[in-house]
């Protein structure tokens, strides 16, 4: 069975996509985040993403609260978490130090969504690909961790950045909204893929083998056709860019 995703339809103001947001502790594109939280079934920030919450609404917070907090708190600013705890938002403590505050946070993220009975497409967070290299490599990692934690696609959004893994299969991307920049690519992260054929790429793969120390596609881009198809036998990310 293909999958159909149109990555960036969720920052369209007009855009189909149902999704539910979850705030990293990173700094936030302000454009980004208005279309997301706007649109949003659900929101949701990972222990220190409350404080890029509260800062980036600076003067009106109260009209920008969160459905709930999750995380061990080690991040959170004490005055940012009383703040939102005497405006009624739910604060989850989670000290499990095996999984990062974003693993966990998404852990609860899907246990609301079943019990809300929410019908969205996909979980977009923003945050996580910026600043430490391994704390960007942790929340790569989440994305494995996700495929066991939702059944639903999990995206990831940073300034000019998004990553998606793609699970085997065969996958249909529109690439069509406008807001797609010149770079895409595919990463074997994790582990080598033998076999990958695309549609839609200037440089196209057929049945090859992506594999660190061989072939890695970075700094690939469209055919103008709109549309990108990409077979693969083993989980491969998905990078692309975002026009600021």
């Amino acid at each position: 069975m293909e999958s159909a995703l149109a990555p960036l339809d969720c920052l369209l103001p007009a855009g189909n996509l149902k999704f539910c947001l979850l705030i990293l502790n990173q700094p936030i594109n302000k454009g980004h985040f208005h279309c997301l939280w706007s649109k949003a079934a659900l929101r949701a920030c990972a222990d220190g993403g409350a404080n890029r919450l509260y800062h980036v609404t600076e003067g009106s917070q109260d009209s920008f609260l969160p459905d709930y907090i999750s995380g061990d708190f080690d991040s959170i600013q004490p005055e940012v978490k009383e703040y939102y705890k005497v405006k009624g938002c739910e604060l989850i403590e989670t000290m499990d130090q095996d999984l990062t505050d974003f693993t966990k946070c998404l852990q609860i993220l899907q246990k609301k969504i079943e019990k809300k009975g929410l019908q969205v497409d996909v979980i977009v967070t923003l945050g996580g690909l910026e600043g430490r290299f391994d704390h960007i490599m942790a929340s790569v990692n989440t994305l494995f961790h996700a495929t066991k934690i939702t059944p639903l696609p999990v995206i990831v959004i940073q300034e000019c950045s998004l990553i998606y893994l793609l699970q085997p299969g065969k996958h249909k991307l529109h690439v069509d909204t406008g807001l797609e920049g010149d770079w895409c690519g595919l990463i074997p992260v994790g582990n080598p893929c033998e076999s990958v054929t695309t549609t839609g790429l200037k440089w196209n793969l057929t049945n090859q083998m992506l594999k660190f120390g061989t072939l890695v596609s970075t700094s690939n881009t469209y055919d103008n056709s709109g549309i990108v198809t990409i077979e693969t036998d083993k989980p491969l990310l998905w990078t692309m860019s975002i026009k600021i």
